[in-house]
């Protein structure tokens, strides 16, 4: 069992989950879902939530990467930081920040759609992109294919800025995603430029933010880079139980994405979003 937090918590595994099989329909997709409770608190949290939209100009459902195979989920800690998935196995969690470019997002999305692989996006609010593709992602959020945290409202870093500041940023953000996405992100920090410190783990903690989600390695694409380099950059970091850091902001990650694909699979590795492999605190 992996330590989940640099102040040493552990980890208890828990009861075991099923990822949806193969043939998937949309209802097996969201049946997901029901195992996780991104869309089920948020709804408890708010009196409406955006209309479900249909899957896609395509007409089709999201497709698990991989046949049925049990994940042993864990279960947070009621505080602290994550930087890696507990215990043993195949399970990678590619985690995806910003987004910038539009074009990016919505390539991200078709990518996933496609090929069945799980993501978690770690949003900005104050960028388009999310309204833009709202109606591509709707159906994947409410599969359970994309998980939706809260990266801050317009990426600031907290550590600069007033206790009032962290607190309007994280709420600010937290009320875009339940308004646009009828999902509640908590307890998913991703603080902007991975900059915390125990006076924003405290409002953020208020706030239901209980863990701070770092990672293990980046594909180092928050500014333009070569192909060939995001491509060595997968090939050190795309490994058992690595949560890596990836940005939906340029548009070379999109000319990739076939290699990306591979990459996983010659591995053998399945992609997990947080919510399949962690368990949120009761109260959430």
């Amino acid at each position: 069992m992996s330590l989940l937090s640099r102040r040493g918590f552990l980890v208890g595994l828990t009861a075991a989950v099923v990822l949806p099989p193969t043939a998937a329909t949309a209802e097996v997709a969201r049946s997901l879902l029901n195992a996780t409770p991104q869309n089920a608190a948020a709804a408890a949290r708010a009196e409406t939530a955006p209309a479900a939209a249909s899957v896609g100009a395509t007409g089709q459902a999201p497709q698990p990467l991989h046949s049925a195979a049990p994940i042993s989920r864990s279960a947070l800690p009621d505080r602290g930081v994550v930087s890696t998935l507990p215990g043993q196995g195949d399970l990678l969690a590619l985690t995806v920040d910003d987004g910038v470019n539009t074009d990016v997002v919505r390539l991200y999305a078709e990518f996933a759609r496609r090929t069945g692989q799980r993501l978690t996006f770690f949003v900005n609010g104050t960028y388009r992109s999310w309204t833009d593709n709202a109606t591509l992602l709707r159906p994947l959020v409410e599969a359970g294919q994309i998980q939706l945290g809260n990266h801050s409202f317009s990426h600031p870093d907290l550590t600069k800025l007033a206790p009032s500041e962290v607190a309007d940023e994280i709420r600010r953000n937290d009320a875009f995603l339940t308004n646009t996405f009828g999902v509640d992100a908590r307890p998913y920090l991703r603080p902007p430029y991975g900059k915390h410190n125990a006076a924003t783990e405290a409002v953020a903690a208020d706030l239901g933010y209980t863990i701070t989600t770092m990672w293990s390695g980046s594909l180092a694409d928050s500014t333009v880079i070569t192909e060939d380099y995001l491509l060595k950059m997968a090939d050190t970091y795309f490994r058992p139980h690595n949560i890596v850091l990836g940005h939906l902001n340029h548009l070379p990650v999109t000319r990739v994405f076939d290699q990306l694909d591979e990459l996983i699979r010659s591995r053998g590795l399945r992609t997990v979003t947080l919510d399949d492999v962690f368990i949120r605190p009761p109260a959430l």
